[in-house]
This record gives C-alpha cells, sequence and structure tokens, in this order.
C-alpha cells in the first residue's frame, strides 16, 4: 500500500473536555521545602504550567495554526506514517526532511516553516528555499503507536527514504535534532545515491573506551567529555528509563495528563514558552503516545546488527549553547565527510524555536556547500 491520504487535525471535543476535567482534579506530589530542582521537576513550576494549561491555554488556536499547513499519512513498513508537505513557491527548491525528537513534536519546526520555503518574503535569497517534508516520528503524535517491535533510528530512516521516494524526491536533504540527529545520519547512510547532506544540531559519538583517544584531546574537549559524565549521572534518567523499562512508565504517563506533562518538562524547562511545551505535551496526551514514542528508546538501545563504519555523506553540525556539545574527535571517527562544524554561543536544545535565525542561517549555509 503506497496510497498518500490527505490528513486534518479535528480532536474531538469530548476529549478537551475529559482532559479539563482531569486538569480539575489534581492530586499534588509532596515535595520538600528546599528541594528546588535538585529532584527534578519543581513543583512551583509544573504548578504554573498547570494553571496556565486550565485557564488561558487554547489549543483550538494551535489546532488551526497547525491545520494551515499541507498534512498526510501513508503506510510505509505496516506503519502509519503522519508528515507536514510544505512545498515552497520557487520551483526549484530543495527537498528537505526535518526531523523531531523526544519529547518534542511536529511543532518543533513551526518557527523555521515560512523562512525556509520561502524566503523571499522573509528577505533571503530564494536560491535557498526548501521543499519540507516533517514527519511524526513512528510511536509519536500523529503517526500513532507502533504495534511491532524494531522501530529503531535504522527502521525509521528506511522509512524515511521510502517517504521521500514516494513524494518523488530525487536528491534531498535531511535535518534532524535530538532523536533527529540520530535518524538523519542513517539517511544518509541508507540512501546516500539521492541524499545529498545531512544537517544535525547534536553528533552523539562517545569516547570508545581507548585510553590513548581520551589523552589526546585539548583542554576543551576534555571539558565536554567530563561535562557529558555529569550529564550521563544526573540528568538521564529518562534515557534509562525509556531504554529498559518504557512501559512500566508509560502506565502512569497515559493516566495522567500533569504526569505526563511534568515528565516532558524535564527536558522542554522553564526557558521555553509555557504554550510551546503545553502544545507538545497536548499532542502525546490526545493521541495517547507516551508508551511508544518512549520505546524509541528501547529500539534502539537493543538494536542488532549496528552499522560498525562510519557515513560518508556530507554531514554539518550546528551546536547551540545550552545543549549536548559535540565533541569534534569523537564525531571524525563516525563521519568521514564532516564538511560544516558551527558552534554558537546562544540557544539551546530547542534551537528552532528559542534561536530560529541562527538555525536557518546555518541550515541554509550548510546546502549552499553540498546541493
Amino acid at each position: 500500500m503506497t496510497e498518500i491520504r490527505e490528513f486534518r487535525i479535528d480532536i474531538p471535543q469530548a476529549d478537551l473536555d475529559e482532559l479539563a476535567g482531569r486538569l480539575a482534579r489534581v492530586r499534588w506530589a509532596d515535595e520538600l521545602p528546599d528541594a528546588g530542582n535538585d529532584y527534578g521537576v519543581s513543583l512551583e513550576y509544573l504548578r504554573g504550567l498547570v494553571q496556565r494549561w486550565r485557564d488561558g491555554y487554547d489549543w483550538r488556536a494551535w489546532e488551526a495554526k497547525l491545520n494551515e499547513y499541507p498534512q498526510f499519512t501513508t503506510v510505509i513498513d505496516g506503519q502509519n506514517v503522519h508528515f507536514m508537505h510544505i512545498r515552497s513557491p520557487e520551483p526549484d527548491a530543495t527537498p528537505l526532511l526535518l526531523t523531531h525528537g523526544w519529547p518534542t513534536t511536529i511543532v518543533e519546526y513551526l518557527d523555521v516553516i515560512g523562512p525556509l520555503t520561502d524566503p523571499r518574503a522573509h528577505g533571503g535569497d530564494p536560491a535557498d528555499a526548501f521543499h519540507l517534508v516533517i514527519p511524526s516520528i513512528p510511536g509519536f503524535g500523529f503517526s500513532g503507536h507502533t504495534t511491532e517491535r524494531g522501530w529503531n533510528r535504522y527502521r525509521i530512516a528506511r522509512a524515511w527514504a521510502e517517504l521521500m521516494r514516494r513524494l518523488g524526491y530525487e536528491r534531498y536533504g535531511a535535518h534532524g535534532n535530538d532523536g533527529g540527529s540520530l535518524i538523519s545520519p542513517e539517511v544518509g547512510r541508507h540512501d546516500p545515491e539521492h541524499v545529498i547532506g545531512v544537517h544535525v544540531t547534536q553528533v552523539f559519538s562517545f569516547p570508545s573506551g581507548d585510553p590513548a583517544e581520551l589523552e589526546n584531546l585539548s583542554d576543551e574537549d576534555r571539558k565536554k567529555v567530563e561535562f557529558l559524565a555529569w550529564w550521563l549521572e544526573n540528568g538521564g534518567a529518562y534515557d534509562r528509563l525509556q531504554s529498559t523499562a518504557p512501559q512500566t512508565l508509560a502506565h502512569a504517563l497515559a493516566d495522567s495528563p500533569v504526569g505526563q506533562l511534568g515528565w516532558n518538562a524535564q527536558l522542554l524547562g522553564p526557558t521555553l514558552d509555557p504554550d510551546y511545551v503545553l502544545t507538545n505535551t497536548m499532542i502525546y496526551w490526545l493521541t495517547n503516545t507516551a508508551a511508544s514514542a518512549a520505546r524509541l528508546y528501547y529500539e534502539d538501545f537493543h538494536a542488532k546488527d549496528k552499522p560498525a563504519e562510519p557515513t560518508t555523506v556530507p554531514l554539518g553540525l550546528a551546536n547551540f549553547a545550552w545543549d549536548f556539545q559535540s565533541i569534534r574527535p569523537f564525531a571524525d571517527r563516525d563521519h568521514r565527510n564532516i564538511v560544516s562544524w558551527n558552534v554558537y554561543d546562544s540557544g539551546s536544545h530547542f534551537a528552532a524555536h528559542d534561536a530560529p535565525g541562527l538555525l536557518i542561517d546555518d541550515i541554509r549555509g550548510f546546502f549552499r556547500l553540498v546541493r
């Protein structure tokens, strides 16, 4: 089955009413008086988000905003795949696949759609225009639940290559953030005849265990390794749990919208616009995809027959300040064709939202090199 069907988001009012009822009956967790963020997402922050959710947040406005863009579904490898497909008014635009991560959704890229597809209308060069394909990862949001094992980054990459083939794109680029930064290089590995380049916001390359590898690092890169070790020890609970026991967690998240919000907010955090945090969380809640989204971590952790050779498709990095700090010597080991490596002193893990101008410029610059 290769049919592509039009799709429009239309959440039943009964689902919104049911959510409102749950939010009106929250049972809050207790917290130590001086806890702050030491134990995880604070009660004060979560209470503020829930108050906004109950009293000021407008899902219908966000639903309408999402529905401004053409959306479709198709079945690939037995899995429903939802995607936005926004064609540029420039006929020679470069096709570009944008992949989100966890705990975001297609909402991650709303702020970059206009400038990327229509630079002429945003003060840019029309030669930098892109046709955008923005899919929901299988198991996430409007793609719905996965129904069988094995939907890891490698299988998703194969599905993305098939999606671009179905859309008729012979040459295309890929960009990703978070989980998308894991999936997008695999798209290039799987489909090098058609992928002109891969742009990411993190290169997740880690020490191999060889002591000599660490001895040759610069002082700056040593600090990055130290921070990585600290993060894995103190900030990686979501990764460990979703990689090992996602279903245990999912029982709670599927039953409690505030639980879902708290779990997602540990990475989204108070520096982001509250409505951005709530809209991403709403999509997980309304589609009941907490379990299937978390399974991506499990499937990646348990993946077999992982490719051992470095990628060779041109790769570009835009690394933002408040994010995973990619380490060039390890990246060069895993990716043999890095053609662009830019580090910024602002922006965060969600740069498409809080530093869209920088990200757009970096994407444009990278694809000028590889087109």
